[in-house]
């Protein structure tokens, strides 16, 4: 199936425009005028669906629908349906409403699937790489309870949080690490272009070369000769350590590794923790049941060793136990979130206290990343300083008894 992109007109000459997928330009018209539009032009888009393996090429990447988009377009749509707008015509504004040419094609996609009789949900779930499942069921329960509105307006603040989140710990890191990169790349540079223009004179002297100059010269050499090895060696191992981790052993190591690392994993553990009842308060709240709920919280936490504790949980939940004992039990949840939860059921007001904890455990990531940060870069700067302090202190200082030798 193709998907074609066409312009034309409405049963009351109103302009229209769109996509449509069909076997065939003739069906894809056809398919137009049983709605009512009358087409002027269609053409075939130059790709349909993305493959799963274009995803690893530049032109893959930019075309992916972005969270912020995704969060953008949910709230308008809330909006919309809030305003009792049939969904198809609220699809049809978003459509020309969105400026991103990804998400531009997906909303016509959908629009078109739930004009041709699937529900919202059904449309959804035909695009997993843009609406997960957290979206797909919230959106399912709200179809259901009759609040899609009320669905979408929760779905688009958790959207917005987890940019937010996200944005922000980026923020925060991104300095650290550019002056990390540039720091490594000026240093290669003396190293390997600098230093060995200036080894001929030290060799011709006839003096003994001060120690920090001969280890130096030294370093030079060897990184001048062997600088591509270390490249290599570095992919090959980020291959291979790729690979190990989308196993099933390999995925849980490397979860406990970081997870025990010093400073980053205690950050880890609470991103961790504040995407499990942000995520799960969210279910809750719109609806979904507690068991598809967890489920769905599963795939979502993005740490293997909190997937195996849901895991447990879910079979210990099915039997009629509540959620706070198993996460007790499993000794992978936080004490305090644990008897939140514990409250929560008690009091029923789960979902008010999950989000509760997501509040809490964001802000402190963003403290903490910010505190690090803080102390990172002066540490840093220290650091690369003192690197290219001795570079440019080993090469003075045999210019200085030359200097003192011809005097």
């Amino acid at each position: 199936m193709a998907l074609y992109s066409w312009t034309g007109y409405t049963e009351k000459g109103k302009s229209s425009s769109g996509m449509i997928d069909a076997v065939s330009i003739r069906e894809a018209k056809l398919k137009l005028r049983s709605q009512g539009l009358f087409v002027s032009t269609i053409a075939e888009e130059a790709h349909g669906l993305v493959h799963p393996l274009r995803d690893i090429t530049l032109k893959g990447l930019l075309g992916r629908v972005r969270m912020e988009d995704l969060a953008v377009t949910t709230r308008q749509l809330s909006t919309l349906v809030g305003a009792s707008i049939p969904l198809v015509d609220a699809l049809n504004a978003l459509y020309e409403q969105t400026d991103s040419p990804p998400m531009k094609k997906t909303i016509a996609q959908v629009r078109d699937s739930v004009n041709e009789g699937l529900s919202f949900a059904d449309s959804l779930a035909q695009h997993k790489r843009v609406y997960p499942d957290l979206y797909v069921n919230m959106v399912r329960s709200g179809e259901v309870s009759g609040a899609l509105d009320v669905v979408l307006l929760r779905l688009a603040e958790f959207l917005e949080g987890q940019h937010r989140l996200r944005s922000r710990v980026t923020a925060a890191l991104l300095y650290p690490a550019v002056l990390l990169f540039i720091s490594i790349m000026v240093l290669m540079y003396l190293l390997t272009a600098v230093v060995p223009k200036v080894v001929g004179m030290f060799e011709s002297m006839n003096q003994v070369l001060p120690v920090p100059t001969r280890v130096l010269i030294a370093l030079s050499t060897f990184l001048s000769a062997t600088w591509w090895i270390f490249v290599v060696a570095a992919v090959v191992i980020a291959v291979l350590v790729s690979r190990w981790r989308k196993t099933e052993n390999g995925s849980l190591k490397f979860d406990q590794f970081r997870t025990g690392f010093p400073i980053y994993g205690s950050v880890y553990r609470k991103v961790s923790v504040a995407r499990f009842a942000r995520t799960l308060g969210t279910l809750l709240a719109s609806g979904v049941p507690i068991i598809e709920s967890l489920r769905i919280v599963k795939t979502v936490v993005q740490n293997r060793i909190m997937e195996i504790a849901i895991e447990n949980s879910i079979a210990e939940v099915m039997d009629g136990s509540s959620l706070a004992a198993p996460l007790k039990r499993s000794g992978v949840f936080p004490p305090i979130l644990v008897h939140m939860i514990s409250v929560g059921e008690k009091s029923g007001s789960l979902e008010e206290m999950l989000t509760k904890a997501a509040e809490s455990y964001e802000g402190d990531v963003e403290t903490t990343v910010a505190g690090l940060t803080s102390i990172l870069e002066p540490i840093m700067i220290v650091i690369m300083g003192g690197i290219v302090g001795f570079v440019v202190i080993s090469i003075l200082m045999p210019m200085l008894e030359m200097s003192t030798i011809v005097r």
